[in-house]
């Protein structure tokens, strides 16, 4: 229960300090922090009745009396957490079947093919220099989307590329990378167990499929006394 405490005293500090012309520099952080919390809040689904909540932190700072006792207000949090885990599970046991069902059309779509993992995959450029092992630090770059077209990552839009260790990525990665040659372009469809299985994260729900458009620039140059 320790994150929900979490977040709503952070709400109160944005509730209490809002104000309507953002005149100060208090009044501007003010507003960007509950811009944060209550991006937060959207993020995990939270639900919750902005009327009471700001009625209940009105009260609270001001020294009324509770309208609940403590038993009461931690039987409300517990409810609301089990109420935001079955949510969860529901969403990731859907996502789950999506992505079984994407994955079983796809892998009849032109030029995909399958790996003995489940990983699919489309040649888009046959590459002509070194293939990375599972040892080697490569430079690529990326965007990475969900099956409905969600992006929720691009080095490309970051301008920079990015470098990792063969062995430090997801599974699905780090299968596909030692197939590929420097200068290769692929796009991979890896099966949520490849990626990140039943554990979400920011831009991934839980048991997703992701797509990923991956171009490997470089196999770097390993360290010195590295073997």
């Amino acid at each position: 229960m320790k994150w929900i405490l979490i977040v709503m005293a952070g709400l109160s500090l944005g509730l209490t300090a809002c104000q309507k012309k953002l005149d100060t520099d208090l009044k501007k952080a003010s507003y960007a922090i509950g811009q944060q919390i209550g991006s937060n809040l959207k993020n995990q689904n939270i639900e919750f009745d902005s009327d009471v909540l700001a009625m209940s932190i009105s009260e609270a700072s001001s020294g009324k009396e509770s309208k609940m006792k403590p038993e009461e207000m931690q039987q409300a949090l517990m409810k609301l957490q089990e109420g935001l885990v079955k949510k969860q599970q529901e969403q990731a046991d859907k996502n789950k079947k999506e992505g079984t069902e994407f994955l079983e059309k796809n892998k009849t779509a032109e030029g995909v093919k399958t790996t003995a993992s489940g990983l699919q995959y489309i040649v888009v450029t046959e590459g002509k220099g070194k293939t990375p092992t599972l040892k080697d630090t490569v430079k690529a770059h990326y965007k990475g989307t969900l099956i409905n077209g969600t992006q929720f990552d691009s080095s490309y839009d970051r301008g920079q590329p990015a470098e990792f260790p063969v062995e430090g990525v997801i599974k699905g990665w780090t299968e596909a990378l030692q197939m590929m040659k420097e200068g290769g372009k692929v796009k991979l469809f890896i099966p949520s167990e490849l990626g990140y299985g039943p554990a979400a994260r920011p831009g991934i729900p839980a048991n997703s499929v992701l797509v990923f458009d991956v171009e490997l620039l470089e196999v770097l140059p390993q360290k010195k006394g590295k073997k």
